[in-house]
């Protein structure tokens, strides 16, 4: 049953000091026992979409390069799984929103963009990302076999499914979300309970545990509110860090259970598939 480590922390306006600090991060969720450790959404930076500014774009690297073979070297340093998030260029003019996945082995299994872009004030991602063109992907890595979403993608049970029907045993979303001045007195805590539930609606819909790391800390008028969590096949939470603090949460993950829970609750199964062809349309009418 392997250990999972969500690092959930505040952002540095270098992007150096965040890959330092994240390191260190990393390095101490292994001490502590964890084998796949994953980090929060553009862990190199704080959160530049709250404005358009085509300065940002050199905050993107290439992907794989130079950060993905220093966690190659990481990660077979420590025998731990890396899973994180990060600026994409893909070329002059052309970025994503991606993550990508390091075995224990050192070996780079690839990398998945970011699917869902969204556009809301202080959330200007559509000036920034392509929308991902990779698919779905679940990797299989030594510790299980996991699918990386990211962030807008949770909200979505399409992403959800058919990433588990890739075989994935946790969805994992690194993440970057919290709550505008104007609305979190009204709607503040609403926002987060949609926000938690209907990742744990994935979780007990695809019989699989379900991994969300935000960030935390204020950055301009945003307050991320932190909360990354674990949640099992039963929707249940059964690890969650605080609002307001930097935190290396971990979690042990019973994989073996997924099986026997699959078998009594077999969603798959009685998937009717014949019945889903609308789901390609983008309204029913």
């Amino acid at each position: 049953m392997p250990n999972i480590a969500l690092l959930q922390l505040t952002a540095h306006t270098e992007p150096k000091k965040n890959i330092a600090k994240t390191e260190a991060a990393i390095r101490e969720a292994a001490s502590m026992g964890a084998q796949i450790i994953c980090t929060q959404e553009l862990f190199t930076s704080e959160y530049f979409c709250t404005t358009q500014d085509t300065e940002h774009f050199n905050l993107a690297h290439p992907l794989p390069g130079p950060l993905t073979q220093q966690h190659q070297q990481l990660a077979k340093e420590l025998g731990v799984v890396i899973v994180a998030s990060g600026f994409e260029k893909r070329a002059t003019g052309l970025y994503h929103n991606s993550a990508w996945v390091v075995d224990a082995d050192g070996s780079y299994l690839g990398h998945y963009r970011k699917m869902h872009i969204p556009q809301d004030p202080g959330f200007e991602e559509k000036f920034y990302f392509t929308p991902g063109d990779l698919g779905y992907k679940a990797f299989a890595t030594r510790f299980g076999k996991i699918g990386v979403l990211i962030c807008w993608d949770q909200w979505y049970p399409e992403a959800a499914r058919l990433t588990a029907l890739k075989g994935a045993e946790v969805l994992i979303y690194p993440t970057a979300i919290g709550w505008l001045p104007e609305e979190k007195a009204e709607l503040g805590e609403a926002q987060h309970n949609a926000w938690q539930a209907v990742q744990c609606g994935h979780a007990v819909a695809n019989s699989c545990y379900i991994v969300a790391i935000n960030r935390t800390g204020t950055e301009g008028n945003t307050e991320f509110w932190g909360q990354s969590f674990v949640a099992n096949h039963y929707g249940q939470v059964i690890a969650k860090a605080p609002t307001h603090e930097e935190c290396i949460l971990t979690a042990e993950l019973d994989l073996p259970a997924l099986e026997e829970h699959r078998r009594i609750w077999p969603f798959f199964r009685d998937r009717r598939i014949d019945s889903y062809q609308n789901l390609s349309k983008r309204f029913d009418d």
